[in-house]
């Protein structure tokens, strides 16, 4: 059994990622093909409560200590190396399409670039905590921030601590999604989540279907 294939969505806070995994999901499941979901961070036992930590609601972290912006790229960076070897790896070694909501663009951008950290830094501590594991594509979900803003104000619940950050923060994090596209576009494809829930999971299948057809995973 060759190895699977490994797709990430990223994007701003609101862009409808989780729709667009699950949707990618079920599909994939209905053309035969064996998939693992997952996400960051909050994938394994350790990221569960890591994702306490680092999500919770903005008025839950106003009575917490601050985490500082290198504690908190350090405790993605930890998230990242236990779910690539709890979970990633182990699907991909088994011949499955894994499908990640986040991954190591999301701490480029947000603790990067947003949280002025360096993106060049964080990168290189993403990839020595997962051994230089990158996704074979990943698709780029890109809404204008305030678009976005309306659609997290309208889901049920509070907004968590790094939605809650503000628009200003939303188009820093923005632009350096677009920079990091700009810098690996083979890999990294924009897709205008803009637009209906059914037109961006229609481009998202376009990209999917042609990476796994050239794999010889679904037929051509």
């Amino acid at each position: 059994m060759g190895r699977g294939v490994f797709i990430s969505f990223e994007g701003g806070d609101g862009v409808g990622k989780t729709t667009q995994v699950e949707l990618l999901t079920n599909w994939l499941e209905d053309q035969g093909v064996s998939v693992r979901r997952t996400r960051e961070p909050g994938a394994t036992a350790l990221g569960a409560q890591l994702r306490s930590l680092l999500l919770g609601t903005a008025s839950e972290n106003a009575q917490r200590t601050q985490i500082t912006a290198k504690a908190e790229a350090l405790l993605f960076a930890a998230d990242r190396a236990q779910h690539v070897n709890e979970l990633i790896n182990p699907a991909l070694a088994a011949g499955q399409v894994v499908v990640t909501d986040r991954y190591i663009d999301s701490s480029v951008a947000y603790q990067g670039a947003a949280r002025c950290l360096g993106a060049k830094d964080v990168r290189d501590l993403s990839m020595w905590a997962t051994d230089e594991l990158l996704p074979d594509l990943t698709l780029l979900l890109d809404a204008d921030p305030q678009l976005a803003a309306k659609r997290v104000h309208t889901r049920s619940g509070q907004a968590d601590a790094i939605e809650a950050e503000g628009l200003q923060f939303q188009y820093r994090l923005r632009e350096q999604f677009h920079h990091l596209a700009e810098q690996e576009s083979t890999r990294i494809k924009i897709i205008d989540a803009s637009v209906e829930i059914e037109q961006i999971a229609a481009q998202v299948r376009a990209l999917v279907s042609e990476l796994l057809k050239e794999r010889g995973i679904i037929d051509a």
